[in-house]
């Protein structure tokens, strides 16, 4: 993949950066054709800095807390993801709702990931509420941004069983194994223009895939929750 063109990237973070670091390492095997322009946070303390600074890569704060409000903020986040002038931005742990302008400016374009199967338990604490449901089977979800909170056309899916020893703690650690499996590879498929949204689904050079995009990954040992 050295030969394929490297497309500019801006990743927004919050917090300890395992995802970004995903991708860093992704790029570095040549396995993502992008080149990671800048690393954004909204959050001045965020570990995922210092993995940016690490790998030579520009970093900036914008700290919510500097402004008196959302529309605010989320101008200032333009203006400084707009200098690198990305084909692609991405959230990876970035803990701040944006607003309707600030998506629609960037539509189709900007992609996040979230640590359940959607439509089922869009946002926070997806792993307790997992657990509480009952379910059999969890996983990650990669997705275009739109202005319904997790709601995006979903590019793909990792799905892992519920096992019955399993604790939130547990099952985060394994869910997040899978989505540094699928983010890089989400974003490979963009850059690569193979995505297309059409009647809200995502097809895949040009065809829907398989399940609605669930990517089975190996198999984990234990024995799923529930009864089979």
């Amino acid at each position: 993949m050295s030969g394929a063109p490297r497309e500019g990237v801006v990743v927004l973070i919050s917090g300890r950066g395992s995802n970004l670091q995903a991708i860093i390492d992704a790029v570095r095997a040549g396995q993502v054709p992008a080149d990671i322009r800048a690393v954004i946070s909204s959050e001045p303390g965020a570990p995922a800095l210092a993995r940016a600074r690490t790998s030579g890569i520009p970093s900036h704060v914008v700290n919510f807390r500097d402004f008196s409000a959302r529309e605010e903020f989320d101008q200032a986040l333009m203006q400084q993801i707009d200098a690198y002038q990305p084909r692609l931005v991405v959230l990876a742990g970035f803990m701040r709702i944006l607003g309707k302008n600030f998506i629609d400016h960037y539509a189709g374009r900007l992609l996040n990931i979230h640590p359940s199967l959607l439509p089922e338990f869009p946002g926070l604490n997806t792993h307790a509420r997992a657990l509480r449901s009952g379910t059999k089977y969890h996983g990650a979800s990669v997705h275009f941004v739109t202005p319904e909170v997790d709601g995006g056309p979903v590019i793909i899916q990792a799905v892992i069983p519920v096992l019955a020893d399993d604790r939130p703690e547990t099952l985060a650690e394994r869910v997040l194994k899978q989505e540094h499996r699928i983010y890089p590879l989400a974003i490979r498929w963009f850059l690569e223009g193979r995505l297309s949204v059409e009647d809200g689904r995502v097809l895949l050079d040009g065809q829907p895939r398989p399940e609605q995009g669930l990517f089975q990954p190996e198999s984990t040992p234990g024995t799923p929750a529930g009864p089979s």
